[in-house]
């Protein structure tokens, strides 16, 4: 099957988890109940181009209501100790701040194609760009992010997802985020 190449039983192991446990490893990905539920139960997918399209699909029928939540699960990045005396990093902290002020949650956008030394860069100008949005041109727009993170995070997850191990939400998120999808290691 094409999705499944270099995916160990990943998605196998993943078809086979109990509803429950399917929904906790999706919030890792997308903090969105409704999201989370109607993929697990639409399982099995045949291959993870399958479950990409569905996790699109349900993404694009979020609710407002919804939209607001799964935001709400998103974190500040955690940097560097080294790096909050950067004045990059120092910026980027201020940024995010003035952002969280106005639009009432975390900053999100996708690196997953950009290099690691371009990230903090595409960052910023992403951060100050945004912030000129109007509140509904970023609310769709931190949508279209999160969709993103949430592809690149079901890819992880299914990619790394053990066979013979139970998946929790901490195993899910330390499993299939090796890397901040906020600032570059």
């Amino acid at each position: 099957m094409p999705g499944q190449a270099g995916e160990p039983g990943g998605l196998t192991h993943f078809n086979a988890l109990p509803q429950d446990a399917a929904e906790d490893a999706l919030r890792t990905c997308c903090g969105s109940r409704a999201w989370a539920h109607r993929l697990a139960a639409h399982r099995p997918y045949p291959d993870l181009d399958s479950l990409l399209a569905a996790a699109d699909e349900a993404a694009y029928d979020l609710t407002l209501d919804d939209t607001a939540r799964a935001l709400a699960c998103e974190e500040r990045p955690r940097l560097p100790a080294a790096a909050a005396y950067s004045a990059a990093y120092t910026a980027l902290a201020a940024a995010h701040s003035v952002y969280e002020s106005r639009f009432g949650h975390a900053f999100v956008i996708c690196l997953d194609d950009i290099a690691p030394g371009e990230a903090l860069d595409h960052l910023l100008t992403g951060l100050r760009d945004r912030l000129g949005n109007d509140q509904e041109e970023e609310r769709v727009l931190a949508a279209e992010e999160l969709r993103r993170l949430a592809r690149g995070r079901i890819t992880r997850l299914v990619r790394n997802l053990p066979v013979g191990r139970p998946v929790t939400p901490d195993t899910a998120r330390r499993d299939s985020f090796g890397y901040s999808p906020y600032v570059p290691v």
